[in-house]
């Protein structure tokens, strides 16, 4: 078991956590619709309380949490910015990229998964990708509610 390799994992989740409770609280913001704000602040609070308990973990096996976010995970999450991205979405949108935001996630936690590590480490990971396939399976729910994005596509012109 490589100690370096564990901590390096765990910091990547504490990284992915921290992004998504930030991405679930600007959808949430975003939001215009009644009914989807409990599963985005849902899913802001489990991101947050998973960054905490991944600290906590560090920490107990004696590393250092790493605080910021790392240049894939805020990357990724930019859509959320509206300095970014300054138009407004519909509820549709919102839930597409929270939904991206949330398979990002999963394989995060599912390479994490793959790394040998202390048991304490791995039960809290489980557990926390657990969680994690619950807030994607609802948000999903929510965005299969909606019809079909339209894409505008190009007809190849006639001979």
């Amino acid at each position: 078991m490589n100690p370096d390799l564990t901590f390096l994992t765990l910091n990547d989740l504490i990284e992915t956590s921290k992004a998504g409770e930030t991405g679930f609280a600007q959808a949430t913001q975003e939001n215009r619709e009644p009914g989807i704000v409990d599963v985005l602040k849902d899913g802001e609070e489990s991101c947050r309380v998973a960054a905490v308990e991944l600290r906590d973990q560090v920490s107990l096996l004696g590393g250092v949490a790493h605080e910021g976010e790392s240049l894939h995970t805020g990357v990724f999450r930019g859509w959320l910015s509206p300095k970014v991205v300054p138009i407004s979405r519909d509820t549709k949108l919102i839930l597409e990229d929270c939904e991206r935001g949330e398979d990002y996630a999963k394989s995060s936690y599912e390479h994490a998964m793959k790394v040998e590590m202390p048991e304490s480490a791995r039960a809290l990971v489980a557990g926390q990708y657990k969680r994690l396939v619950a807030i994607h399976g609802r948000v999903r729910l929510l965005r299969n509610r909606y019809p079909a994005t339209q894409v505008a596509t190009e007809r190849p012109a006639r001979r």
